[in-house]
């Protein structure tokens, strides 16, 4: 069933790189499309599932095939990585990682690697 509201578009759902029946039965994550239907579902929703809601529609929106890591919030066309937070995020996390980059909220110009979240948003 969740796999039907994925292809209708109410949800997005999130697996892991590696393919296994566990996450053919049931994703890592499960996010809603946008965060309109956030709203719609709660009057408060998380700060830090709303970037993730962002970034994931607007990649997924662009045709970008978009995984669960290991490390770091998503894995992109097999190639990047990309961690997502506010402006105090820091490359903790994927610090060690070729092709890590950071999508920051809260932020209006990116540096090197820091990608300001509102700029995956003109992906389509």
């Amino acid at each position: 069933m969740l796999y039907i509201l994925d292809r209708a578009n109410p949800l997005n759902l999130l697996s892991s790189e590696k393919a296994s029946l566990k996450n053919m039965a049931r994703p890592d994550k499960i996010y809603c499309d946008n965060t309109n239907i956030m709203y719609s579902l709660t009057e408060r929703a998380d700060t830090g599932t709303k970037r993730e809601t962002f970034f994931l529609n607007q990649l997924k929106s662009a045709g970008h095939a978009v995984l669960y890591p290991k490390q770091g919030d998503f894995a992109v066309d097999g190639r990047y990585l990309f961690e997502v937070g506010g402006k105090n995020k820091t490359f903790e996390q994927i610090k060690d990682i070729d092709n890590s980059y950071l999508a920051v909220d809260d932020e209006e110009i990116g540096r090197r690697n820091r990608i300001p979240l509102w700029m995956f948003g003109m992906m389509y």
